[in-house]
């Protein structure tokens, strides 16, 4: 996984870089250097994120003000 996919995949699923972190229970720093390209993305994070972003993209929530 790329940086930039990545971001991609925080921004399908709404997610802060804090936000993964705390879920991850991992270091804000870890992910702000996967971020960067400074550190690599470890396979099974890669993984699992890119599994739930494509759900996400593929089922995103429902509108909260349907049309009339």
């Amino acid at each position: 996984m790329t940086p930039t996919r990545l971001r991609e995949c925080l921004d399908a699923l709404h997610w802060s870089q804090r936000g993964l972190a705390a879920v991850l229970e991992r270091p804000e720093g870890t992910v702000r250097q996967w971020a960067r390209g400074a550190t690599r993305i470890p396979d099974d994070v890669a993984v699992w994120l890119e599994k739930l972003a494509r759900y996400h993209e593929r089922y995103p929530p429902p509108n909260r003000h349907p049309a009339p």
